[in-house]
């Protein structure tokens, strides 16, 4: 993504009022999308948000630069990631656009862009965008500006749509379960969902004031949704991120199961049932334990740079369907064709189902490996990745640990942070190695 300016892997992010995300700028951007879908020969684009306070603003500036370039907008409200890209889809309209920074913080927000089949947008589309950017803005005649009209059935649309992807034969009738919104986009969609395909829901995180959004509760942070499950004695627990394409579940012990688990449930799942394409993808990042577990079944996994838009990527390329990330973003093409929540809860609910187990005896065929991560800063101009000492710690980790741990050495993409991450048979091992290493890059960074 070096040669962008404005989007990262995840569409334009940034603080509010900042020099991105402010109405000038989206206004601008609204526009430049516009002129070059309007060249391509879209007509109309759908918008639809989170629950952070500055979507309205964002929203409108938007509109304002959409219609100014002659493309009309379908306004769906506040609606999950995932939701727009199946609408867009739906509405068969040329793009879809999510407001919103997924699990930032609500001062933050974001916009990306979805096409007609409701995936990211190609590379070389989002440069045409950006290179629109730096041309003067101009507005359309009057009978050419594009029109708004507010969508007022979406939310119905996709409960249907989610409700569709759960099996006809099996009901949740008689499931306790704690659904956790994180104050977010799915706060009027996940908990409707579960009760209408029968379940005991218990809410929390399902009222949004616009500034509230992923604050203590949601995949980031499941204290609220584990304590909620233990007090309630619920079977499980649902937690979302802010803009719903993210899923952490918790057992009804209280056990908190991320993205690699639940990609693991889902994974043999569809092996079961014979349905399973090729392998599964995960990350750079993703659990030792996932790949071991895998490979028992017989089942092939690649790994893919960090970012579901990387994982999307390789699955397309191999022609598979199932992958995912620990954090929480997890992928079945042959149900949705984004990182989808709900979707991915439901499919556990079924495993689950079909299984006669319960979500802590379904999870006790992949054993996570005990993971060590240490962050290390280090300077402009400096290098650690490329020092001598510090590969040689990395060789000599690797060494000792042979077959039973994992050794991952990058940058962050956002901070100058070099990360240290270690998976080791045992904690142990794993912290020892991985500071080992940190130490290592210290020396180069001091």
């Amino acid at each position: 993504m070096s040669d962008r300016k404005y989007f990262g892997t995840d569409g334009i992010r940034g603080k509010v009022g900042e020099s991105l995300i402010n109405p000038e700028f989206v206004m601008k951007l609204g526009w430049a999308a516009g002129k070059v879908l309007a060249g391509q020969g879209t007509n109309k684009v759908l918008i639809g948000k989170d629950t952070r306070i500055s979507g309205y603003m964002l929203e409108s500036a938007l509109e304002a630069g959409l219609s100014a370039a002659g493309i009309s907008i379908g306004l769906l409200g506040p609606m999950p990631t995932p939701a727009i890209a199946y609408l867009t889809k739906t509405f068969r309209c040329e793009a879809g656009i999510v407001i919103s920074a997924s699990h930032n913080p609500y001062y933050d927000n974001g916009i990306k862009f979805f096409s007609a089949d409701g995936v990211k947008l190609d590379d070389d589309i989002e440069l045409a965008i950006e290179a629109q950017m730096d041309k003067p803005m101009e507005c359309v005649a009057s009978d050419k500006l594009g029109k708004a009209s507010r969508i007022n059935d979406a939310a119905g649309r996709y409960i249907e749509f989610c409700k569709g992807n759960f099996p006809s034969d099996l009901s949740l009738k008689g499931l306790k379960i704690v659904v956790d919104c994180a104050h977010g986009a799915t706060y009027h969609i996940a908990p409707n969902v579960l009760l209408e395909l029968g379940a005991d829901v218990i809410e929390i995180g399902t009222e949004p004031n616009g500034l509230n959004i992923n604050r203590k509760v949601g995949a980031t942070s499941m204290k609220a949704v584990t304590d909620s499950v233990i007090e309630n004695e619920a079977d499980l627990g649902f937690a979302l991120d802010g803009d719903g394409d993210r899923l952490m579940l918790v057992d009804h012990k209280g056990n908190v199961l991320d993205g690699d688990q639940i990609v693991y449930i889902i994974a043999r799942d569809v092996l079961k049932l014979g349905l399973l394409k090729g392998g599964v993808v995960g990350t750079v990042m993703s659990n030792l334990g996932l790949e071991v577990a895998l490979a028992t079944l017989g089942v092939p996994f690649v790994r893919s740079k960090v970012g579901d838009r990387y994982v999307m990527e390789l699955l397309q390329q191999k022609g598979w369907s199932i992958g995912g990330e620990s954090s929480g973003h997890v992928l079945n093409l042959a149900a949705a064709s984004t990182g989808d929540g709900i979707i991915a809860g439901l499919q556990v609910l079924a495993a689950m189902l079909r299984a006669n187990m319960t979500l802590h005896e379904l999870a006790r065929g992949m054993e996570k490996y005990p993971q060590t991560l240490i962050n290390v800063r280090f300077s402009e101009g400096q290098d650690p990745l490329a020092n001598a000492e510090v590969q040689q710690s990395v060789v000599e980790a690797e060494q000792n640990l042979g077959d039973k741990g994992r050794v991952l050495l990058r940058k962050s993409g956002t901070e100058p942070l070099i990360r240290v991450m270690v998976e080791a048979h045992d904690s142990l091992a794993s912290s020892k190695w991985a500071e080992y290493i940190a130490d290592a890059v210290r020396k180069v960074t001091e």
